[in-house]
């Protein structure tokens, strides 16, 4: 027996689990922290809050399980992908980290896209360069406070600044470094043809490694600190869709996790690096075995039934939402719903993309606004799934996890839309697990990610299989779905070209 410790550094809050490695989950914890909006299309966080949210979950651990966490053999941190943490020479923050949903680097990416050659973008990045994406927001730095730029000395990502924090190394690893969209995938390093291209000081991107590789250990200052103790290895870790991944037990090809959390995805493994040329899906590093993370991502998965219960139903809780949506029939009586509330990737890549309901009349009412709004989701991520068949992906078996997990209506929409039967894992904090999984295969205290899936990971009795009688209802209404986005693009493009000014 091994006690891991998975450290998961989201979006809006910080989680961890102490994993016995034949017993399962021993203890959770998780504390919130802020997205700062300091202006119009701005996202950062603070990285002082980070830590102290990191040491507060640990706290809470040592509390609920002290045997267990005084007997920690191993960590792993993921956290959220793309953003980037600028650091000086001391290795402080020079300005607030510039997190993925930031919106600031519009121009920045109409640059790129003028200066450099589509395909050469296909061909090594193999994916879209979007706004918060650490390649443009470094760029946005450069430009736009070139003073601070000058006091760089390396970026990061936000996970490994925790990392930092626990072992004084930094480094980054592969799956966080290709999710920069400054890395080229082939060669699993950094793509220095294009920061050169933008006269992008090399110096300032640390060595890269695999992510199972250890990094170093709890130094004493960081065992102070954190309760910890000093010399526990830590491996360098990954960003948290890689860790999400094994923490759903996907670990070979033909698995694939349907995750609905603040966005939603629909994640797989690939051998192969397989990328779609038309950049309508992303493809990363994985974590384990050189190997290639392969999804489609929307921006508004749950966030859409948050904002519906919190701007349009006014506090409503999810679980008298969903019942709502029960009582009315699949296709909500011909009630659409777009959740491009914050633009969308998969398949439109498109950040001016905006939401919509369609088909409104005097019969609907709010049960057929929450189902439309937890059907479009599904619709969104049936969008993803289609571009990874088109590519190649095989599905023999979908996994569904995060929030959406929760609701036996979304789930059950799930297998009827995506026509597959859904399982769901008992897992808790998938991508904390996921993480501390990996840590143990790194160190030893499992042999592979097979053997790491099959002792950690439980499947629920429970499976989800397509209702034979919404069948033809998802059918016809998914064609009319995507149809509806092709008939509004040009006007969407076009409002938000009018309102651009104006924010």
């Amino acid at each position: 027996m091994a006690v891991i410790l998975g450290i998961d550094l989201g979006t809006q809050s910080a989680k961890a689990i102490l994993l016995d490695s034949e017993k399962g989950t021993v203890a959770v914890a998780g504390k919130d922290y802020d997205v700062m909006v300091p202006a119009a299309n701005f996202a950062e966080e603070d990285t002082g809050q980070w830590w102290e949210a990191v040491k507060c979950i640990l706290a809470v651990l040592k509390e609920k399980a002290p045997a267990e966490f005084a007997a920690v053999a191993c960590i792993g941190i993921t956290g959220q992908m793309h953003g980037v943490v600028a650091l000086d020479k001391q290795c402080e923050a020079v300005m607030p980290p510039i997190i993925w949903v930031d919106q600031r680097s519009k121009k920045q990416v109409e640059e790129i896209y003028r200066k450099v050659d589509r395909e050469d973008i296909v061909s090594h990045i193999h994916n879209r360069i979007f706004t918060g994406f650490a390649f443009p927001s470094l760029l946005w730095i450069k430009q736009e406070r070139p003073k601070l730029y000058a006091k760089i000395d390396k970026i990061c990502s936000p996970k490994d600044y925790i990392r930092l924090k626990l072992t004084g190394e930094l480094a980054c690893e592969v799956t966080d470094a290709s999710a920069t969209t400054l890395f080229d995938l082939p060669s699993r390093n950094w793509y220095y043809e294009m920061t050169d291209l933008f006269d992008i000081d090399r110096h300032i991107f640390p060595e890269c490694y695999e992510s199972i590789e250890i990094a170093g250990s709890v130094t004493q200052s960081a065992a102070r600190e954190t309760g910890l103790k000093k010399g526990i290895p830590v491996i360098y870790g990954s960003g948290d869709q890689s860790a999400l991944i094994i923490g759903n037990g996907v670990y070979k090809e033909g698995l694939m996790v349907a995750n609905i959390g603040t966005g939603a995805t629909m994640a797989t493994c690939s051998a192969s690096d397989i990328y779609d040329r038309e950049l309508r899906i992303h493809t990363f590093c994985n974590a384990i075995e050189k190997s290639y993370a392969v999804f489609g991502a929307i921006l508004g998965g749950g966030i859409s039934m948050h904002w519906l219960r919190d701007n349009v139903l006014k506090a409503k809780d999810y679980p008298e939402m969903t019942g709502l949506a029960e009582e009315t029939e699949a296709g909500s009586e011909g009630l659409f719903f777009l959740p491009y509330l914050g633009g969308e990737r998969t398949p439109h890549m498109n950040p001016d993309a905006e939401g919509m309901f369609f088909g409104l009349k005097l019969k609907h009412d709010t049960r057929h606004l929450v189902r439309s709004v937890m059907e479009g989701v599904v619709y969104a991520m049936k969008d993803c799934l289609t571009v990874l068949e088109e590519v190649g992906v095989r599905t023999d078996r979908i996994i569904a996890s995060g929030g959406g997990a929760k609701s036996a209506l979304w789930l059950q929409m799930q297998a009827d839309i995506f026509e597959k039967e859904i399982s769901v894992t008992s897992a808790q904090e998938q991508a904390a697990l996921g993480i501390g999984l990996l840590a143990g295969i790194g160190t030893g205290i499992y042999k592979d990610a097979e053997e790491a899936c099959r002792t950690a990971i439980k499947f629920e009795d429970r499976k989800y299989v397509p209702n034979k009688n919404n069948l033809e209802i998802y059918r016809g209404g998914y064609q009319t779905f995507r149809a509806l986005y092709r008939a509004n693009e040009g006007i969407m493009n076009h409002v938000a070209e009018v309102w651009s000014g104006r924010d």
